[in-house]
C-alpha cells in the first residue's frame, strides 16, 4: 500500500505519471465529466487547520470521481488529544478507503500512515505540502509545455511550501533558487535531502538576495510571511520581510515570459502586491484550480484503478 506524504517517497517516473493523469482527468472533466472510478469509496478528511482550497478541492474531487468525502473537524477528533493518533488511524481504516490529513505537526501524519490500513494523503503539515507542489508542477507544465530546465525562484520564508517545491524541482528537473532572510532559511536537513535526490547539486541556489534568486527565472513564487501557528511572530516578521516582497520591480529581473505563483491565501500588500497578483503574468488562480485536478490523480492512483 502506498501513501502520499512526501514527494521524495515517489520516483520521478511515478510523479510524471501523476501529472499526465491529472491532465487527462482535467480534460475529461471539461469534456463532460469524469468516469465514476471511485464509486462507493469514501475519503475521510481530518483537519487540524482551517482550509479553503484543501477542503473544497478534495471534497469536489471525490464527488467528480463518483465517491464521497467526509469532513472531520478539529473538535470532532482532537487528534492525539481526545484519542490517540494510532487509534484514530485504525478506527478510520474500518470506515473509509482513504484518509487525507491537514495537520500542524508532520509527525502526526506520519503516525496516521504507520497505523492506517488505507492510503494516507498529506494535505499539509509544518514540514511540507506535497499536494500543493503537484498542482504547481501541473500549472507550470501547462504554461511552458515542459518542466525540465526551467528556473523556479522562491522568495520569502523557507517554509513547508518551499520545501515541497524544492523536492518537486529536483524530481522534475527544474533549477531551484530561494532567497530568504538569514534567520528564515530552509532547514539544513531539507537541503541535505534535496541534494541527495538532485540530478545535479548545481541546480540548487540558496541566497539571501531576492534579486539574485529571481534573475532570469521562469517562475517567481512566494507565500505568506506568517503561516498558521506563527501568529505570535507576525509583527517581527513584518519588519524583516519587506525586502522580499514580490512586486513589479523584483519581477523585472525575471524573464519577460515568467509567471508568478502563490499558494494562497495571500496577504496582499505584504509578500505580493495587487499589481503582480492580478497582473498579466499571474498564474495564481489557475494554480488554485489545479489543486482539484492534481489531487484527483493522487486519489485515483491511491484509491482506485484507472485505465485510459
Amino acid at each position: 500500500m502506498k501513501h502520499f506524504l512526501d514527494l521524495t517517497d515517489w520516483t520521478p517516473e511515478e510523479l510524471r505519471d501523476l501529472i499526465r493523469l491529472a491532465m487527462h482527468l482535467k480534460d475529461e472533466w471539461r469534456a463532460g465529466g469524469n468516469r465514476p472510478v471511485l464509486a462507493g469509496k469514501v475519503l475521510g478528511m481530518v483537519f487540524q487547520k482551517p482550509s479553503l482550497r484543501t477542503r473544497v478541492s478534495f471534497d469536489v474531487g471525490m464527488l467528480h470521481l463518483g465517491g464521497h468525502a467526509l469532513y472531520l473537524s478539529p473538535n470532532e477528533i482532537g487528534l492525539g488529544k481526545r484519542e490517540s493518533i494510532a487509534d484514530v488511524a485504525r478506527v478510520l481504516s474500518g470506515y473509509v478507503q482513504g484518509i487525507m490529513a491537514r495537520v500542524f505537526d508532520h509527525a502526526h501524519v506520519l503516525e496516521l500512515a504507520e497505523y492506517s490500513s488505507v492510503p494516507v494523503i498529506n494535505g499539509l503539515s509544518d514540514y511540507n505540502h506535497p499536494c500543493q507542489a503537484m498542482a504547481d508542477m501541473l500549472t507550470i507544465y501547462e504554461k511552458f509545455g515542459h518542466l525540465e530546465g526551467l528556473k523556479l525562484a522562491f522568495v520569502g520564508d523557507g517554509n513547508n511550501v518551499a520545501t515541497s517545491l524544492l523536492f518537486a524541482s529536483m524530481r522534475f528537473g527544474l533549477n531551484f533558487s530561494i532567497a530568504t532572510p538569514p534567520a528564515y532559511a530552509l532547514p539544513e536537513s531539507v537541503i541535505v535531502k534535496a541534494m541527495r535526490i538532485a540530478p545535479d547539486p548545481d541546480m540548487i541556489t540558496i541566497t539571501t538576495d531576492p534579486v539574485e534568486a529571481v534573475e532570469n527565472a521562469d517562475v517567481v513564487y512566494t507565500d505568506t510571511w506568517t503561516s498558521m501557528g506563527q501568529e505570535a511572530e507576525a509583527e517581527r516578521r513584518r519588519k524583516v520581510f519587506p525586502p522580499y516582497q514580490v512586486n513589479n520591480e523584483l519581477l523585472s529581473h525575471a524573464k519577460p515570459t515568467a509567471i508568478v505563483m502563490h499558494c494562497l491565501p495571500a496577504h496582499r500588500g505584504e509578500e505580493i502586491t495587487d499589481e503582480v497578483a492580478d497582473g498579466p503574468q499571474s498564474a495564481i488562480f489557475q494554480q488554485a484550480e489545479n489543486r482539484l485536478h492534481a489531487q484527483k490523480a493522487i486519489l485515483v492512483r491511491l484509491m482506485g484503478a484507472y485505465n485510459g
